[in-house]
């Protein structure tokens, strides 16, 4: 690793420092921060999160956040962080393909189908159930399977094109 990359984390972990504050205000999580060269610009991307995922009206609003923060010399802003050199900013949604690592994340994908890599190597497939603070319950063909976090070396949501929604489930339930 140079030291060039060294230098962009280092930026990076102290933007997500100075905006973490400021974005809880509007209920939003700083669930990662990326520095990537392009060219004369550098790519600033901000993902965020919150329950039920961010809305358009969230990015818009964090973007401002995010800007003024920047942008401001004083005590909570980050001043001169990004330096010189142009950047643009990009403000995501946290997307599928991070792997779950907090309460937060399990939380907030109850129903979805997740693979997950356990310390021993073995993995189990599932529905994301009930969770709290110290693990998951997850239902693999028909039973469910309570999996502490500490046990857990990487989880992935899998993507689903003809899942049904939690009101079409019900629904049909109805309707029986």
């Amino acid at each position: 690793m140079g030291s060039g990359q060294g230098a962009q984390r280092a930026t990076a972990e102290r933007i997500e420092q100075v905006l973490t504050g400021p974005l809880a205000e509007l209920g939003l999580d700083v669930e990662a921060v990326e520095i990537t060269p392009a060219g004369k610009r550098r790519v600033l991307r901000v993902a965020l999160d919150t329950d039920g995922g961010p809305t358009l009206d969230d990015v818009a609003a964090a973007t401002k956040v995010i800007d003024r923060v920047l942008e401001s010399d004083g005590p909570d802003g980050a001043g001169d962080v990004m330096g010189e050199l142009p950047y643009t900013l990009e403000v995501t949604s946290r997307g599928v393909d991070r792997p779950l690592t907090l309460p937060r994340h399990w939380r907030r994908n109850e129903t979805r189908l997740v693979k997950v890599t356990l310390a021993d190597d073995s993995t189990v497939t599932g529905r994301i159930g009930a969770s709290d603070d110290d693990g998951v319950t997850v239902a693999v063909d028909g039973a469910e399977r309570r999996i502490p976090y500490a046990d857990v070396r990487k989880a992935l949501v899998q993507i689903e094109f003809n899942r049904k929604t939690r009101d079409e489930e019900n629904d049909e339930k109805d309707a029986d």
